[in-house]
């Protein structure tokens, strides 16, 4: 791209970003919509379910750190376990070399 071009471009962005903001504001009407509210329905769930879901509900800051604590620990666990079935299928990756 030359540097017109850039030019024009960003000129183009910076006139339709007002416009933007203020179809966004009035697309419903310009209406105050009010603030949204995000709660997990736990009148069916039990055991783990519930107290997740009731975690979700009280704490989101906890939920988060578990939630990614939980997913790379089940991704270790993953990998190890595939690392166990590769070698029992006589595959040897570690002694592969890295081509860069």
């Amino acid at each position: 791209m030359t540097g017109r071009t850039i030019v024009r471009s960003t000129a183009v962005l910076v006139a339709l970003a007002p416009w933007l903001l203020v179809a966004g504001t009035y697309a419903a009407g310009g209406e105050s919509l009010g603030a949204l509210v995000h709660v997990a329905d736990t009148r069916h769930l039990g055991g783990f379910n519930l107290y997740f879901a009731n975690l979700y509900n009280v704490n989101r800051v906890l939920f988060t750190a578990l939630s990614v604590g939980m997913t790379g620990a089940m991704g270790l666990g993953l990998g190890l376990v595939m690392d166990v079935v590769v070698g029992a299928i006589g595959l040897d990756l570690s002694k592969r070399e890295a081509k860069e």
